[in-house]
């Protein structure tokens, strides 16, 4: 009876962790492997996720982001439309609830985005401004969202997709009505709100380099001749299979770092056309690894997010049909090669 009475007790205290001797030594504690965000914190990035307000009550979901990640970026919450949805009303509801995750998960914040042509509020769009009136109301919205985060936030996207393809000017309300001068003003009128916040000027399609990184590459040199606040350009990376991978990549952030700026991959995906398979599947992985050690190789490259990290809450599928399964983690959160692919680039 004492032989079973000490075994079992041997047995609660390994259990408990806190039996010596040959009992102790027999069960060794798990080890738990590094995060994306732990490693690569070793080389000096950080690694993030995308995420939005409708998914924040999916716990399986809100585990793995406050686990894997060390920057979240709100993909809509802090967009004109959330924040002021009535001119001279302002929301903060959405986007303080990311940036309250992020706190208590001990992560940083992209803030994302002031100054778009998209997801602009009907009292916005539905009337013609003079050059004055919409200075002002751009002013205003800017400094009031930018002061709101100050403090709380490591970044800013000022100003997102300027550039058509062709690197002219998008036609915008914002190029339409102030001309190409607005963008240095949304600059400005951010680092006055919040002077720590690092200003980044954001778009898709110039990973490689062309037309439209060029066009990035001469405002960005004008701007900071100009004494203009503009910490880095953000290279949103939506990548596609069918399209071929940007094999200039490394050397487009490399000249954007000869201009003392920073750079980051802000939104990166690599969508296919459906269904997947094995070998597609791999190729993205290919992509997701070259991607990386890219930005790895790149001194004043700090960072990498993607633009949510399960294809369950992906934006591709609802907005290019037949295409999707752009993410490392899959419909049930699982992980796909590509955050194999991920891990060892960033060992």
């Amino acid at each position: 009876m004492r032989l079973r009475l000490a075994g079992a007790l041997a047995a609660v205290l390994v259990t408990a962790g806190l039996a010596t001797g040959p009992a102790a030594q027999a069960a060794p504690h798990p080890v738990r492997q590094p995060t994306l965000a732990g490693l690569a914190e070793r080389h000096g990035r950080y690694f993030g996720s995308a995420t939005d307000n409708p998914e924040l009550s999916d716990s399986a979901y809100t585990r793995v982001l406050g686990g894997e990640f060390d920057m979240i970026t709100p993909g809509n919450g802090m967009k004109w439309y959330a924040t002021e949805p009535q001119q001279g009303v302002f929301d903060w509801t959405a986007g303080d609830q990311i940036v309250d995750l992020a706190r208590s998960n001990r992560q940083r914040v992209r803030a994302h985005t002031l100054v778009w042509h998209s997801q602009l509020p009907d009292w916005l769009t539905s009337r013609q401004w003079t050059a004055s009136e919409l200075r002002a109301v751009l002013k205003k919205h800017i400094t009031t969202e930018v002061r709101h985060y100050r403090g709380k936030v490591y970044s800013w996207d000022v100003v997102n997709e300027a550039f058509n393809e062709d690197g002219s000017y998008r036609d915008t309300l914002w190029y339409r009505t102030l001309g190409p001068g607005y963008i240095a003003d949304a600059l400005r009128w951010a680092h006055r709100a919040d002077p720590h916040a690092r200003l980044y000027l954001n778009d898709y399609n110039i990973e490689a380099t062309g037309p439209k990184s060029d066009a990035y590459y001469r405002l960005a040199k004008d701007l900071k001749a100009a004494g203009v606040p503009l910490d880095g350009i953000g290279f949103q990376a939506h990548l596609a299979l069918q399209y071929g991978y940007p094999t200039t990549l490394e050397d487009n952030l490399r000249r954007f770092s000869r201009l003392g700026l920073d750079t980051a991959l802000t939104e990166v995906d690599v969508r296919m056309q459906l269904p997947a398979t094995a070998e597609k599947l791999a190729e993205q992985a290919t992509w997701y690894r070259d991607v990386t050690a890219a930005c790895l190789a790149v001194r004043r490259c700090v960072g990498v997010t993607i633009w949510d990290y399960t294809d369950k809450y992906s934006w591709i599928p609802a907005v290019f049909p037949g295409e999707g399964a752009a993410l490392p983690w899959d419909e049930e959160l699982r992980p796909k090669p590509a955050y194999q692919a991920l891990r060892e680039a960033l060992r």
